[in-house]
């Protein structure tokens, strides 16, 4: 496992690179956003430390181009914790976010909970089809109608289980303990935020037999749709 640890504080990265390698993880850095997004476009990160504040290109940017393209893993580095912050990395398609001031061993945890949440980890399931949508497992990858969906990483997993568990509800706490790990300390609304983008990726590429449906006052759950 290979991270790339971005921020323009030398200091950070020096302290954060020096827990990933007492951890086992290989590490890069960048000091700014453009090196970032060079290194992380690159192939062989296995997550991204992003902070929001840095030259050249700023956290959010780079995370958009990076989802552009890729699913890589990404916790977003927050110096300042207000909402919008982490609202807009989320939306973008962050994994995770942490705020300054933060203790490096909690940054580690996360990088843990997030790494441990990979589809790779999780039990194989070669194909699994609703309607007109279908997932293929071995290839990480989600199908409507045969065309492939572009998601995050965090959206493919959300589809993965309700795939894998077709008609179950999911409350908003049991899927933030399942995707994003037990010591996730953020808000609910991550979760709709979450739904929110998945639905309208399905909605656009024309999904049909298959429907992601709020259960209110329960949760969410993947259902069986008919065409009136």
């Amino acid at each position: 496992m290979k991270l790339l640890i971005a921020d323009d504080n030398e200091d950070i990265r020096d302290i954060l690179m020096s827990f990933a390698e007492g951890m086992g993880y290989e590490t890069v850095t960048a000091k700014d956003g453009r090196e970032a997004l060079a290194l992380a476009l690159r192939g062989d990160i296995s997550l991204l430390l992003l902070d929001v504040m840095m030259p050249e290109l700023d956290g959010f940017e780079v995370c958009r181009q990076v989802r552009q393209v890729s699913d890589l893993p990404i916790i977003m580095i927050t110096a300042r914790g207000e909402d919008y912050d982490r609202i807009m990395g989320l939306e973008l398609g962050a994994d995770d976010y942490v705020v300054k001031p933060f203790s490096p061993a909690e940054v580690m945890a996360r990088v843990k909970a997030v790494l441990r949440r990979l589809p790779q980890n999780e039990v194989d399931i070669g194909k699994i089809s609703l309607g007109n949508l279908t997932l293929l497992k071995e290839k990480g990858t989600a199908l409507v109608a045969g065309t492939a969906l572009s998601l995050t990483r965090k959206e493919y997993d959300l589809l993965y289980l309700f795939l894998s568990n077709q008609g179950r509800i999911f409350s908003r706490d049991e899927l933030l303990d399942r995707l994003w790990g037990y010591d996730y300390t953020g808000d609910t609304r991550t979760v709709d935020t979450h739904m929110r983008r998945l639905r309208a990726k399905l909605e656009k590429a024309g999904v049909q037999g298959a429907s992601l449906a709020t259960v209110w006052g329960r949760g969410y759950r993947l259902e069986e749709s008919h065409a009136d």
